[in-house]
Order: C-alpha cells, then sequence, then structure tokens
C-alpha cells in the first residue's frame, strides 16, 4: 500500500497539529511492508518553509479581533486582504500539486492531518484534533473561524474515515458532526522518547542558558483567551510573597490570538509578582524545562487532547490540570483535577504544590507509567490498522520510502 500524508503543519515551529504530523509520519514509515510519504516535500516544501518564515512581516500590526470598531487602518485592512488573498491561491497551488503527486505515484490513501482535505480522488482519511474552532468561535481568529465554516463542513463528505485523538473528541464529533460511531477511530497521541526523567547536571545547563531559575511552576502553550490563563495568573499573584519568591511562575510559548489582557495584567502586575514570560523554547530543551519545574499548572478552558500535561508526565512531574474537553479523561486519577473557572481552587492548588512535600510526591507517583500509555508508536500502529481496512486484499509490489 503507498500512503501520502499531509505534514504542513510540521514545517517550521510546531505547535500541537505539527507535533502529531511530524511524529506520526516518522513512526508509520519505520512500520514494515508499506510506503508512507509525507506532503510537502522537495521544492513545494522549501516555498512553505520560506512563506513560514516570511508570514510575520505581512501580518497585520493588530489582530482583526482586536481592533476597535471603525478604527482599522488602511494598512490592516490591506495586509488582511493579502493575506487570505495568498492563503487562498496557496491552497490552490498546494492542492492542485498534491493531485498531480497523487497520479504520478499511485497513492492509496491520502491523510489529512490538519482538519480539512485537499479535494483529492484518492480514498481520503482526516484527524480531527478539537471541534473548538466551530463550538467556540470566540476563542479564535475570526480569519480561522471563516476559514472553517466554508471549508470544513464541505469538506466531511470526501472523508472514508476519521481519526480522533480522544474519545471526547470523538464523542464530539459523532454529536455535532453526524457522523456514525463506526466512522471514527480514536488514535490517542504519543510522547517522544527524550522526553524522561533527567539528572540534574543535564537540566541546570538549559535552564541557565534561558534565564530560569532553579525552581520553578511551568505553564507550556499559547499564551490566548482559550488556555484561560488571567485566571491563572491572577490565581498565582495572590499567593503569599514568599511562595511566589521561591517559586516563580513560568510561562513557556508564544503569544496567541487576542492576548492583550493577558499582556497587559502579565505588563502591569504579574511580572512584579514573579511571572516569568520566557517564550518559545526550542523542542530540544523542553526535556530539561518540565525536569526542573515543582509542577506543571495548565488551567485550559477546551482541549482534544492535551500534550504538555501528559509530557510533563513522561518526566516524572507533578500535574495540575482543569477538567475540561479530554483533560479529565486522559489525567483522572493521577493529576490533580480543577474546575477551569474555580479561582480559588487553583490559588489553594498552587499554595498546596508548593507546600506541601508529600502531596507533591504524591501527585509525582505514577506518572511514568500513566505517560507510559501514550507512544507514537502505538498512535502509528493503530493508523495503520485503519489503512489496512479501508484496501480491498489484492496484491501489490511493495515499494519502502527513502
Amino acid at each position: 500500500m503507498r500512503i501520502i500524508l499531509n505534514q504542513q503543519a510540521a514545517i517550521g515551529q510546531r505547535t500541537g497539529v505539527g507535533c502529531y504530523a511530524y511524529e506520526l509520519l516518522r513512526h508509520l514509515q519505520k512500520l514494515p511492508g508499506h510506503r508512507v510519504d509525507g506532503f510537502p516535500c522537495g521544492w513545494e516544501r522549501h516555498i512553505v518553509k520560506a512563506w513560514t518564515r516570511a508570514r510575520p512581516h505581512f501580518e497585520p500590526k493588530i489582530p482583526e479581533d482586536d481592533t476597535p470598531r471603525g478604527t482599522d487602518s488602511l494598512s490592516n485592512r490591506f495586509r488582511r486582504r493579502a493575506i487570505s488573498g495568498i492563503r487562498k491561491a496557496g491552497r490552490s497551488f498546494m492542492e492542485a500539486r498534491l493531485r498531480s503527486l497523487c497520479r504520478t505515484m499511485d497513492y492509496d490513501v491520502y491523510h489529512e492531518t490538519n482538519f480539512v482535505p485537499y479535494l483529492m480522488d484518492r480514498p481520503t482519511v482526516t484527524t480531527i484534533h478539537d471541534l473548538s474552532a466551530l463550538l467556540h468561535p470566540d476563542w479564535h481568529p475570526a480569519d480561522r473561524v471563516r476559514h472553517f465554516e466554508k471549508l470544513f463542513y464541505a469538506s466531511l463528505p470526501q472523508s472514508k474515515h476519521f481519526f480522533a485523538v480522544s474519545k471526547f473528541t470523538r464523542d464530539e464529533m459523532i454529536r455535532h458532526l453526524g457522523l456514525r460511531p463506526d466512522q471514527i477511530s480514536v488514535t490517542y497521541n504519543g510522547i517522544r522518547p527524550e522526553l524522561r526523567l533527567l539528572p540534574l547536571a543535564e537540566v541546570a545547563p538549559v535552564l541557565k542558558s534561558h534565564n530560569l531559575p532553579p525552581h520553578y511552576l511551568l505553564y507550556l502553550g499559547t499564551l490566548e483567551p482559550r488556555k484561560n490563563l488571567l485566571r491563572l495568573l491572577q490565581s498565582y499573584c495572590s499567593l503569599p510573597d514568599a511562595i511566589r519568591e521561591r517559586y516563580p511562575l513560568v510561562l513557556v510559548g508564544r503569544w496567541g490570538w487576542k492576548a492583550g489582557p493577558i499582556a497587559q495584567f502579565l505588563q502591569d502586575v504579574a511580572r512584579h509578582k514573579g511571572v516569568i514570560h520566557a517564550g518559545y523554547i526550542p523542542d530540544a530543551h523542553l526535556p530539561a524545562i518540565y525536569n526542573g519545574a515543582r509542577a506543571l499548572v495548565y488551567p485550559s478552558m477546551y482541549e482534544g487532547f492535551g500534550l504538555p500535561p501528559v509530557e510533563m508526565m513522561a518526566c516524572g512531574g507533578a500535574v495540575i490540570t482543569s477538567t475540561a474537553g479530554a483533560l479529565e479523561e486522559m489525567f483522572g486519577g493521577q493529576a490533580h483535577l480543577v474546575d477551569a473557572e474555580d479561582t480559588d481552587g487553583w490559588r489553594e492548588a498552587l499554595l498546596r504544590v508548593t507546600t506541601d512535600d508529600d502531596w507533591w510526591t504524591t501527585l509525582r507517583h505514577g506518572s511514568l507509567e500513566r505517560a507510559s500509555r501514550y507512544t507514537w508508536a502505538r498512535c502509528a500502529a493503530d493508523t495503520m490498522r485503519v489503512y489496512e481496512s479501508l484496501m480491498p486484499a489484492q496484491p501489490r509490489e511493495i515499494r519502502r520510502a527513502a
């Protein structure tokens, strides 16, 4: 069987979808008996990489959703139209290239890893990571919501099968998209092997290179409203001075959409009370960042899976997370769970994890075992079984990917 998998989201700095595309392709290619290729490749990949680097220079100085009504500048409107035009042209170009490649290489299955498949004349499978853009449009930029409204529903009939990254997401797909249970397979994300317990000698130099303290609480993810960061910052800043001095709160991640209130509170209050924004940190340094933290705090309002908590557990760490979305399914019984909107509950959890060593040790106990359930090898094997179920049984010459 020959499979082609869209890895466009994996080009550049990887977020959750990009990590999924990259790791799934890498582990599928290790399985015997089938050929699995990524797209874009060759010169198309270089074009996507160049656009990924150039895009920030084209984006409006103020996001559309943060622009007061009637004050949008001519420059910002021009930039938005330019981005929209480039995105539309780019999608048409990539779709044409992929269709041509499918004909040339005679692929049997096309796997879209990022919600909306290109229009193909091949059996298509699609991964749905969550439905937040459809069910909670106020948490996303307007252009992303318009993109989903225009393309997502129309693309659903094209896919012969769907992957969900949790049972929670599968249930939402059945309830809100009208899909049958037999159309959806749950394939959980995995953990990279480098995410593991590390000795202090390996952790300390990385912390020093990022100007981080030896002890801290950690949040990792995009800084945006959906992640409920303003509540976390307010809860943390209400802790006693001595706690905040001993355990600063380190935010690792890029600024996201509509982060103005978070940035304002960070500038005016939180940075004076022990909150450090470390920004984006390369994947190679994340194992040390997790290992150095007293606990990961993850107050998200909605998740289809929740990679940072399980990555923290793979490093043997303590996790405090919300009950939202798939988080209770994934981490119930291991992490300490707090209702996302319970400000007092977050403050109490932060206080306890920084002062009660016995409780902290209890939270860490069993973390490695829980994380071991989630491997990319298992995700790839489960995914391959679905590919095989879609193909009629017939002999065919097999050629492994280079």
